[in-house]
């Protein structure tokens, strides 16, 4: 078992079982063994890899987003560009770029959210020279007008998992077996409050933390301006299935058999994100699949100029990139992956998504 495992089995020895929730947040986030203060998670080395990672392309039209957001608000004040959980900080060192092209006369030093250690030396050596500035949470960023920027990160914030029974809804919890294994299980009494209809066996996660900070963002961008523009993994419309699932090395692995040494994530309900920006009196744009929001923002022109400066090995290079980012397969990240704003309810129109 690993050292976080042990931890993890001795709260429940002494406190009982514990929500999916809590789970996740100790893998993830413990202050000593947790995932992302541990490891640098990205690249053929790591676990998983994002969309920046695969190509320039991507941070570079995220640039020319921001350029045109930056038009449309038209602030007074200096304004604030902001990343959620920003990797390596390649997002971010792309889209400046295409920022300084698209927009010459403007210069953001970018504020970063990030908890990991390991990945803040990483975006310093990316970032060096921009002025970065970085913050533990969201609620840190300084006041003003905002951009701000989220890649991959709403899967990763810890979700509440319930299990439809014949007695009701019942919260999934993580428990010992008697050979010392964690194992899933079920809270002997139904959760209050959870009434939806659904057949015996049906899962539905609950995203508090996620819906607390598009709440939390959205009055935001509605108190000083600006938006939020979400990249990640997950469904447009409610619905039910387990979706927790680990990687590590790339491959898919049971998220209870090393705590603290894979990735833990959760598909995201955009649907439940964009209500609870709503109620927080925000607009919402999108979700759109984000192979369709690429290619509004010329991700296929973007790629022909390319090739025209590349050789037959960059110009391959080139075409498997766009065909991974806008892979139209069920599975693939063209279709898989959703794209979603929220801004404030006076921004208008913005490109690539459609109102919510």
């Amino acid at each position: 078992m690993t050292p976080l495992g042990r931890e993890i089995a001795a709260i429940i020895r002494e406190t009982g079982p514990i929500g999916i929730d809590r789970y996740m947040a100790l893998c993830l986030g413990h202050p000593v063994h947790g995932y992302y203060r541990t490891r640098d998670p990205l690249g053929a080395r790591g676990d998983f890899t994002t969309a920046p990672e695969i190509t320039q392309m991507f941070g570079e039209l995220v640039g020319a987003w921001v350029a045109f957001v930056h038009r449309a608000i038209s602030a007074s004040e200096p304004l604030v560009l902001a990343e959620l959980g920003p990797g390596r900080g390649t997002l971010m060192a792309d889209a400046l770029r295409a920022l300084a092209a698209a927009a010459p006369g403007v210069r953001i030093a970018p504020h970063l959210v990030e908890t990991s250690p390991v990945l803040r030396k990483a975006q310093g050596q990316r970032l060096a020279g921009s002025g970065a500035t970085w913050h533990d949470e969201a609620d840190a960023l300084p006041d003003g007008p905002a951009i701000i920027l989220a890649n991959e990160f709403f899967d990763c914030l810890p979700v509440r998992q319930f299990v439809r029974t014949a007695g009701g809804w019942h919260e999934r919890l993580v428990g010992l077996r008697q050979d010392g294994d964690f194992v899933f299980g079920l809270a002997p009494d139904p959760a209050p409050g959870l009434k939806a209809e659904a057949p015996q066996g049906a899962v539905v996660s609950v995203p508090g933390p996620g819906l607390d900070l598009v709440r939390s963002l959205a009055r935001r961008v509605c108190a000083q301006g600006g938006v939020v523009l979400i990249f990640d993994y997950g469904h447009a419309r409610p619905g039910f299935g387990d979706t927790l699932q680990a990687l590590s090395g790339h491959t898919f692995a049971d998220p209870l058999a090393a705590p603290g040494e894979a990735d833990l994530t959760c598909h995201v309900d955009f649907a439940a994100l964009a209500l609870a920006g709503r109620e927080a009196g925000a607009a919402i744009h999108g979700p759109a699949d984000q192979g369709d929001f690429l290619a509004a923002l010329g991700l296929h022109e973007r790629a022909a100029r390319l090739r025209l400066r590349a050789d037959d090995h960059q110009a391959e290079a080139i075409d498997t990139a766009v065909a991974r980012l806008t892979d139209s397969r069920p599975e693939g990240m063209g279709r898989l992956f959703k794209v979603m704003a929220l801004s404030a309810p006076t921004l208008g129109p913005l490109p690539g998504l459609q109102p919510g």
